[in-house]
């Protein structure tokens, strides 16, 4: 029970910050099972299972709220499931530390990219659409591999590139529910077909049902915090926490920190 009350906290405090910033609930939650020893196919599958329940009231919020840009939404939820499956297959056969020094790279420089276009005037246009389903393949194929970065990835460079932050964010997270079915989906085929153990997933069920009521009790605000929030600080608090997020996941690859 204790752990479920933990992860429970954990949920609930992930959801809130994804719902306002478009990101981070699966980064929050994976970098807590991972330093509970969990390993990372297995922690990946568990935040996996909890957004699906979590990522369809995100979903349902931001619907209701009109955050949703449909001419992005369906490219990069195509190209997220697409990126996903392949993320979840190599993960279940290949470990993903080789590619995440690149990962990081990437994100630090598109959140001081967002921080410096947060300080200055520019005109929100919408993403290209036909940009929208590559950007889909590349997010769904990290979220796959680190267990989380869907957000990350896709929302820094919508906002990056200049979209409404509100709408970028509810856009992102709506499609997210469908990329992480594909993903759970993706792992239960690599355990039925003996390709992954499953890291004895049942053992991590109190865990998985933490996140999930967590996530679960902040979701159906995750449109409202969006739409009420000004998009000068929402682009703020975007880059920031990227470079929070990828700064601290550089100094753990350094063996800086713990």
């Amino acid at each position: 029970m204790d752990t479920f009350l933990l992860f429970l906290a954990v949920g609930l405090l992930a959801q809130i910050v994804d719902g306002a910033l478009g990101m981070a609930y699966g980064v929050i939650a994976n970098t807590v099972l991972l330093a509970f020893g969990v390993p990372p196919a297995t922690a990946s599958a568990s935040v996996h299972v909890a957004k699906i329940f979590t990522g369809g009231a995100s979903a349902v919020s931001h619907f209701l709220h009109r955050n949703i840009l449909w001419s992005l939404f369906w490219p990069l939820a195509a190209g997220g499931v697409i990126g996903g499956v392949i993320g979840a297959y190599v993960l279940t056969g290949v470990p993903g530390e080789t590619i995440k020094p690149f990962i990081l790279a990437y994100l630090l420089l598109i959140g001081a990219w967002v921080l410096w276009r947060a300080g200055h005037d520019v005109r929100h246009r919408v993403f290209p659409p036909r940009l929208s389903g590559p950007l889909g393949v590349v997010g769904g194929f990290l979220d796959a591999i680190g267990g989380g970065g869907w957000g990350p990835t896709v929302t820094s460079t919508l906002v990056g590139a200049g979209a409404e932050p509100r709408r970028a964010i509810g856009t992102v997270n709506s499609a997210e529910l469908l990329v992480t079915s594909a993903i759970s989906g993706a792992f239960l085929v690599a355990l039925l077909t003996g390709r992954w153990d499953g890291g004895a997933l049942e053992h991590h069920a109190w865990a998985i049902g933490g996140l999930i009521v967590g996530g679960l009790i902040a979701a159906p605000f995750a449109g409202w915090i969006t739409k009420r929030v000004p998009a000068r600080i929402l682009t703020y608090g975007v880059g920031g926490l990227i470079i929070l997020l990828a700064g601290y996941q550089a100094l753990q690859l350094a063996g800086l920190v713990p």
